[in-house]
């Protein structure tokens, strides 16, 4: 006796979680793929333009190794102002207590990502 079973063709479509998740890759992969080092820490962390840092705490202290020049550069944090750093120089931005895009104004180099865990 032959059986056929039939197959039916089921569509499944991601929920918005999987949308979510896949965002979030994205962003990372992206991220990473525009960085130079990728280095980490707890409690503080160093970074450069262009690097990509993670930090396993919240607060974090966060120091940026400023480009070099004359004179100094405003950096911002997600598009807001931390504050005015001499060039050339390692600067504290400050405790931080959640993931940045770190950009310094007018130097013409890339930002630095700093990821920051959010206490709940």
């Amino acid at each position: 006796m032959n059986v056929e079973r039939s197959k039916e063709h089921t569509s499944q479509r991601p929920g918005p979680g999987r949308f979510a998740l896949l965002a979030v890759a994205t962003v990372l992969l992206g991220a990473c793929a525009s960085s130079g080092e990728h280095v980490s820490g707890a409690m503080q962390i160093t970074v450069r333009p262009g690097d990509t840092g993670t930090c396993d705490t919240s607060p974090c202290e966060v120091f940026l190794v400023m480009p070099p020049g004359t004179g100094s550069y405003a950096v911002t944090g997600n598009e807001v102002k931390i504050g005015d750093f001499p060039a050339g120089q390692t600067v504290s931005l400050g405790q931080l207590f959640g993931s940045n895009a770190i950009k310094v104004v007018g130097a013409n180099v890339p930002p630095a990502y700093v990821y920051i865990p959010r206490d709940l």
